[in-house]
């Protein structure tokens, strides 16, 4: 054979083998890396599994952490609450020397000639200049008043200033050498039904008697022995009865929130019910008091009556609710503005008589007026003489406003 041949041959076969090894190779190769790849894929399988559970052990313990900050706050609100409030028997150590009971001697003019008749009520101190806040009906026309304390010293009082439309009295004593502490107030808008109350006072003239309740409800109105209501008045259930009058509601830190005023009672004894002046009510007379001998409220001149169901439908009404305007003042603010009062007379099923058709207030300030009571704790509160309010009216079927400038009564 051509040696050529043979060398052509033997290139052919190496070719063929190397060809063949490279094969070899190459699917040697690829099974590995699919083996690898497989077992990476395997790898990361695992790691997503795990990622999930730890994501999962986050979430519960991101829930635990707002659990326990939730609690933890709790905690420390209760705590707060806990820590701002006291035993009656400490208060009542905190407070007894500053409670006082008052006589009046009051002079009674009949048609057989003037007599003399007493009165007894309860006080507290207001500062260590010798004021002392009382109700306005304990001194009415007193001749005399005589403030006793616990250690049974006594001094002459003389009347600063009276407003009979709140019930409340200023007097003043000089207490010389006597150190008087005075109660310090809380802020009655901050009131909550069932806060827990402490009532000091001198019932049957027992000097210095705590009894101990909660405030039943808010926002009474009661009326004044100056026949006008007292609004934004405290109901509570703390044992009150005559002579209590003109004592101090306190709360469980010691601070005044209101004064005793009156008892719900048809015997004249303690029946379940009393009331008090809320202390921003307080403040603002007794600080007026002090400067001018008087308080001046915000006055509209108008008489009426909650309107009711069958009020409403007597009127025609589509909303059973407001304050029907009975009577207007002659030169009073209310007529100036135009308010106008019923002039037809009807006999109510309860008995009562009232001059429907007048003008029905629903709004005051763009505050709803439910009736009296809302109207007048909004004046009270957020208005003086002077000041101008906007008040919503049905009149006939139509809705609409009219501006009024509150005038004075003092």
């Amino acid at each position: 054979m051509d040696s050529k041949y043979v060398i052509l041959s033997a290139i052919i076969v190496v070719a063929l083998i190397l060809s063949t090894s490279s094969l070899i190779l190459y699917q040697l190769s690829l099974n590995e890396v699919n083996s690898k790849l497989s077992s990476l894929s395997a790898k990361i399988d695992d790691l997503k599994a795990k990622l999930s559970n730890y994501e999962y052990r986050l979430s519960n313990v991101e829930e635990n952490i707002s659990n326990l900050s939730s609690n933890l706050t709790s905690t420390l609100v209760v705590t707060s609450v806990q820590h701002n409030f006291s035993s009656p028997e400490i208060v009542y150590e905190k407070v007894k020397n500053s409670i006082v009971l008052i006589k009046s001697r009051i002079l009674v003019e009949t048609i057989l000639g003037r007599s003399y008749t007493s009165a007894e009520g309860s006080g507290f101190v207001y500062s260590p200049e010798g004021y002392i806040i009382t109700n306005y009906h304990v001194v009415e026309n007193a001749e005399s008043v005589q403030v006793f304390f616990p250690d049974r010293t006594v001094y002459i009082a003389r009347i600063v200033g009276v407003d009979p439309y709140a019930d409340l009295a200023l007097l003043k004593i000089d207490p010389g050498e006597k150190i008087l502490i005075p109660l310090s107030f809380g802020n009655s808008s901050e009131l909550r039904v069932g806060q827990p109350v402490i009532a000091v006072g001198n019932p049957f003239g027992l000097t210095a008697t705590l009894t101990t309740g909660v405030i039943s409800q808010l926002n009474r109105l009661l009326e004044s022995p100056g026949g006008r209501g007292i609004p934004g008045v405290i109901q509570f259930d703390a044992a009150v009865n005559p002579g209590s009058s003109g004592g101090p509601l306190l709360d469980y830190s010691g601070k005044v929130i209101g004064v005793t005023t009156a008892i719900a009672s048809t015997t004249g004894e303690f029946a379940g019910i009393g009331f008090a002046i809320p202390s921003n009510t307080v403040l603002r007379v007794v600080k007026s008091l002090i400067e001018t001998g008087k308080y001046e409220h915000p006055w509209m001149g108008i008489g009426g009556i909650d309107v009711n169901m069958e009020i409403a439908q007597l009127m025609n009404l589509d909303k059973a609710y407001g304050l029907l305007v009975t009577v207007v003042g002659k030169d009073s603010p209310a007529e100036k503005a135009g308010l106008r009062a019923g002039t037809r007379m009807v006999t109510l099923s309860d008995g009562t008589r009232v001059n429907i058709g007048g003008d029905v207030i629903i709004g005051v300030d763009d505050i709803v007026v439910f009736g009296l009571s809302d109207l007048l704790s909004y004046i009270e509160e957020y208005k003086r003489p002077g000041d101008t309010i906007t008040l919503k009216i049905i009149r006939g079927n139509t809705e609409m406003n009219i501006t009024l400038t509150l005038g004075a009564i003092s």
